[in-house]
């Protein structure tokens, strides 16, 4: 429920949207602010981030002061495998079968019990030629200039623990508590 009040404006560049898993967010907690963030230090991964707001919430430290900012991100892309005119074939058809046996069901709900079968085997041959002919037509647009499959991901190399400013010393004193301080970079 909304009480009224929204949280305090970010100062520019630090607005940001995440979500939590298994949580559901009220209204006003979505946009996760900090009105003075401080940084504690820049790690060189997740998990060292990660570690340094554990050991602040051990030693009961207010973490719901302190965010975790991936900052340079860059985008990795996977080649995952070739494209032939024969897979782009095949895929086409087992999309469309899919695809037709989908529609083939809903339209048997319509029909008499003695044409199932047959609903289902023109709208999955309908779908098989429409699948093939579908992806036949787009791959031969790109004329070739894209023969591969890929996955692509945007990660972040590095890892930023900010938190208030009025809560910074303390946070800065408790982290060199860590077996001498955090791994940190930059």
């Amino acid at each position: 429920m909304f009480t009224g009040e929204w949280p305090a404006a970010p100062a520019v560049g630090h607005t940001l949207w995440m979500s939590t898993p298994g949580m559901t967010p009220r209204a006003g907690q979505q946009l996760l602010t900090l009105q003075y963030p401080m940084s504690l230090g820049v790690f060189d991964d997740y998990a060292g981030a990660q570690r340094a707001v554990d050991h602040l919430s051990d030693k009961d430290f207010p973490v719901e002061n302190c965010m975790i900012v991936g900052t340079e991100l860059k985008q990795v892309e996977r080649v995952t495998g070739r494209l032939t005119w024969g897979r782009i074939l095949l895929g086409g058809a087992l999309s469309g079968v899919w695809l037709g046996a989908f529609v083939g069901l809903i339209f048997s709900l319509f029909g008499t019990s003695e044409s199932v079968l047959s609903i289902l085997a023109s709208t999955m041959l309908f779908g098989l030629l429409f699948g093939v002919a579908w992806a036949a037509a787009g791959y031969a647009v790109t004329r070739g200039r894209r023969d591969f499959t890929s996955v692509t991901q945007v990660v972040a190399t590095k890892y930023e623990v900010l938190v208030e400013h009025r809560f910074a010393e303390r946070a800065r004193e408790l982290l060199a508590q860590i077996d001498g301080g955090p791994s940190l970079t930059g």
